[in-house]
């Protein structure tokens, strides 16, 4: 994003946060708004689409620490017309004319046009050009990467911990099929400014100063398309759903981020495209927990089970495997059975942890409670005292 976009609009009124709001204040915002307006929500609504375009801007420039420090630091500059009593035009940003002292009035588009769009060159690099430091030359305009976009999606515990195949269906900026994202029509292709020959700036000297300023002919892409795409009219770039498969790896997590390089918005005249965010959200599961790459359980077994051992059969991520109980475990205990967990991203798997519950007959008649009573009476004769020591001499 060019930097006089960054002058022209508020990013922090953009997602209703104030400029000193933390990473996570404007992470919330930010995924309230893009939810609210996504495309996919509101097919044919044009505001929600504009809202939704602007909040994405809004984000990456807010949540990336460098280009957020960039950014106030541009509007710290320029909103005050910080240049004694320069006066400068915003081309409707509302600043008024930077004059020279001939009463030459310089447009501010045109200084952050000639600093680039992508970022490769900076303010202090305008400014040096500007009063001819170095006469350093130009640098060729490049296209403009496209932006970052995010979206979410739902798994099944075990789909998490397992690792799923998915497709995801997007509506998005995307480079455009006819011309293949080069602007150009079919049979055609973009050649090169011949007035910049393809930087994009050209050079003019006024009395002591030197200025660069945007190529007029092409408009400061250093290139020129004689026949533009039908379809794209020249942007390379349209708007359309489409669908990609996903490979969400094995052991993600609940609220995990996970980056698709190059499948983000389409980049303009053929640049590169942006990257893909997903945010992972896992159903819980009846059965299963998590612990980090541990795999938990809870096994409801009987007071005999624990009093003389058994083998319990406990499900896992692959089938069922026998668990030992040894003779006088205590009601929740964790036994933990190794390798048996959550794929780690390292390699291998966390471990099983099973936890043993004690269930109690809710109703107990005939036989059963008489052999319970004269298992008590037995229990009581061995001097067994379960509360034996518990609240000191209370």
């Amino acid at each position: 994003m060019a930097q006089r976009e960054w002058v022209e609009k508020d990013f922090y009124k953009e997602l209703g946060v104030a400029s000193d709001a933390s990473q996570d204040e404007i992470k919330r915002a930010a995924r309230k708004i893009l939810a609210e307006n996504h495309p996919d929500r509101n097919p044919g609504n044009s505001v929600a689409e504009e809202r939704y375009k602007a909040a994405s801007e809004a984000k990456e420039v807010l949540t990336d620490p460098a280009k957020r420090k960039e950014y106030d630091e541009t509007r710290r500059l320029f909103a005050g017309g910080g240049f004694g009593r320069g006066r400068f035009s915003g081309g409707g940003g509302g600043f008024g004319g930077f004059g020279g002292g001939d009463g030459q009035e310089f447009n501010l588009n045109d200084l952050f046009d000639a600093a680039g769009q992508t970022g490769g060159a900076n303010i202090g690099d305008l400014f040096g050009g500007l009063f001819g430091r170095g006469g350093a030359q130009p640098r060729p305009s490049r296209p403009r990467r496209g932006n970052d976009l995010e979206t979410e999606t739902e798994l099944s515990f075990l789909e998490a911990t397992k690792g799923v195949a998915m497709p995801l269906r997007l509506t998005s900026p995307a480079p455009c099929t006819n011309c293949h994202g080069s602007g150009a029509r079919p049979g055609t292709s973009p050649k090169v400014c011949p007035t910049c020959n393809g930087a994009g700036v050209v050079n003019r000297n006024q009395g002591a100063f030197g200025f660069s300023e945007p190529c007029t002919e092409c408009r400061g892409s250093g290139s020129i398309i004689e026949h533009p795409c039908d379809e794209c009219r020249g942007t390379g770039v349209t708007t359309r759903t489409r669908t990609i498969n996903v490979r969400i790896p094995p052991g993600v997590e609940d609220g995990q981020r996970i980056r698709l390089a190059g499948q983000g918005e389409a980049g303009l005249r053929g640049a590169p495209s942006g990257d893909l965010y997903v945010t992972v959200h896992v159903r819980p599961d009846k059965v299963f927990g998590r612990n980090g790459d541990d795999l938990t359980v809870t096994v409801p077994v009987s007071f005999h089970e624990l009093a003389l051992g058994t083998t319990l059969s406990v499900p896992t991520l692959e089938g069922k495997v026998g668990v030992r109980v040894p003779k006088g475990t205590s009601d929740g205990r964790i036994l933990r059975v190794r390798g048996r967990g959550v794929p780690k991203r390292s390699g291998g798997n966390g471990d099983l942890l099973v936890t043993v519950k004690v269930a109690v007959p809710p109703n107990l008649e005939g036989e059963a409670a008489e052999a319970l009573e004269a298992y008590a009476k037995a229990e009581r004769a061995s001097g067994f005292d379960p509360r034996a020591g518990w609240a000191g001499s209370r």
